[in-house]
């Protein structure tokens, strides 16, 4: 059946395949027993496990019925017969619905099988099609046994990425109300314990972190999950609107309470009645909105601009900056009060950059959604431009990642975004290697070419990796630590929680 010798050992390929997914499953769609019995003799001899369909309907009913056991636990004492199928090598000849009608279903239905198309009679305008209905790879036939392992333990290993997304995703979903928040990093972790927290609560909660960091989101999932949940989420940006229109945005006013009022307006406090208001940049809100807050959050009244009638409101109340109140308190350029008045718990959003491990799920998550939305089809971005998007410093956070993705699914040549479909300054701009410093306390090298970059990040990697040094050297005793670096234990302190190094302490 295979043209060619028999291949005299596993590839590469094949055995990193078999390492991730010892037991993968894989279908094989072909009308001639033959052919399928052999392809299914050279699988099964390198330990897949494998099913023969004879028509694209029955391989549709075999993938439904795998995938029904597989999303539905099997009930106590009853034995789960079948796992889900990884991949299917499919003929794009068969009697009835043809195999690229197959490949469009599997798509359609988000069955998770990787397509693997198979033909006699291929050309490079049908192969190209086909690759862009779905499948990830184009065999022609005879089959080349080398080919073939080379293609299912590539489509395996997609399977297996794709699957720990999907799975990841799904339990955020499922804890967040699909509030679109993803995160592996530990400090995003504990925001995510932090939201489950406070929730059910009140109280008020303070965000800081940069714009774009998706503090929005968070803020939607404390409100999803909280009682309030039914009742309205109201969402204002106090830096979008002039302050003098802000008072009149958040309080509402009376028909004639000044120029252009020609009606009676609510307010966003009194619009969010039951339920949460989200005050995102309230570090440009001016000293008179300020005080005119915190009445708010401590009597819970306010009155209309234009009008003595004290209205009463019911609303949980959540605000985020993109500035360190703190400073800006020092500088006297924000109440002290109102930020004691809203540090009731604080939540601190890392930004994407030293969120690195986030970066592919994120980035995966958004190619799914923006190629959904422009029916394109896009299975995975190539490993070269995912190190691209890792090393980028992303000075516009998640937002500029989510922008990034949707034009190199607009832009993809490909069924993978390549190198080159993403922006030349992504490309062009990146963080250099991590710096080391020479063992006998030398001046800091590197591999890297060098980068135009502020110093200040620049030694945020070399900063990290000292202070980590010198916590594991004196078995995480902070005091001794301090007194080793030369620094004052809340600086210590700071610097520990800036560079997420708690995690290391928790595991080491």
């Amino acid at each position: 059946m295979m043209a060619g010798e028999r291949r005299s050992q596993t590839t590469a390929v094949a055995v990193h395949a078999r390492a991730v997914e010892p037991a993968a499953r894989i279908l094989i769609v072909d009308d001639d027993p033959l052919v399928g019995e052999a392809i299914a003799s050279l699988l099964r001899a390198e330990a897949y496990d494998t099913a023969i369909a004879p028509s694209a309907e029955e391989a549709l009913l075999l993938i439904r019925d795998a995938n029904q056991w597989h999303r539905n636990p099997a009930r106590e004492g009853e034995q789960r017969p079948v796992a889900p199928f990884a991949a299917a090598l499919i003929d794009m000849v068969l009697p009835g619905m043809t195999g690229l009608d197959l490949i469009r279903r599997l798509r359609e239905e988000e069955s998770g099988v990787v397509p693997i198309a198979m033909s006699g009679y291929g050309t490079i305008a049908s192969a190209l099609n086909t690759v862009r209905q779905g499948a990830i790879d184009y065999l022609i036939k005879p089959l080349v046994d080398d080919e073939l392992l080379i293609a299912v333990a590539r489509a395996v290993r997609h399977h297996v990425l794709t699957s720990d997304n999907r799975n990841l995703r799904r339990q955020l979903d499922d804890r967040f109300g699909a509030a679109g928040i993803l995160g592996r990093d530990s400090r995003m972790r504990r925001i995510f314990e932090l939201v489950e927290a406070v929730a059910p609560s009140r109280s008020t909660v303070l965000m800081l972190g940069e714009s774009g960091t998706g503090k929005s989101l968070i803020a939607r999932a404390i409100h999803r999950q909280s009682p309030r949940k039914d009742k309205p989420f109201v969402e204002i940006s106090c830096g979008s609107i002039p302050e003098t229109l802000l008072e009149s945005e958040l309080f509402g006013h009376v028909k004639g309470s000044f120029t252009g009022a020609h009606a009676d307006k609510e307010g966003k406090f009194l619009a969010a009645h039951g339920g949460t208001l989200f005050l995102d940049e309230i570090n440009s809100a001016s000293p008179a909105m300020q005080l005119k807050l915190l009445r708010l959050l401590q009597e819970r009244k306010f009155e209309p601009v234009g009008s003595n009638k004290t209205i009463e409101v019911d609303v949980r109340v959540i605000l985020a900056s993109n500035q360190p109140l703190d400073e800006m308190v020092a500088r006297r350029e924000f109440r002290q009060d109102l930020y004691y008045r809203i540090n009731v718990v604080m939540i601190e959003v890392p930004p994407l950059r030293d969120r690195i491990p986030d970066i592919s799920l994120l980035a995966a998550r958004f190619l799914d959604d923006r190629a959904r939305d422009n029916g394109r089809v896009i299975v995975g971005i190539e490993e070269d431009a995912l190190a691209t998007l890792e090393r980028y410093d992303w000075p516009g956070n998640v937002r500029e990642l989510e922008n990034v993705i949707e034009r190199a699914v607009l832009l993809a040549r490909g069924q993978r975004i390549a190198l080159a479909d993403l922006p030349p300054h992504v490309v062009e701009t990146q963080r250099p290697r991590s710096l080391r410093l020479s063992g006998n306390g030398g001046a800091p090298h590197t591999n890297a070419a060098w980068v135009p970059m502020a110093l200040a990040d620049a030694l945020r990697e070399p900063e990290k990796q000292i202070i980590l040094a010198a916590l594991e050297a004196n078995q995480w005793n902070r005091q001794k630590t301090a007194d080793d670096l030369a620094i004052n234990r809340t600086t210590l302190y700071k610097k520990i929680k800036q560079y997420g190094l708690e995690e290391y302490g928790r595991t080491g």
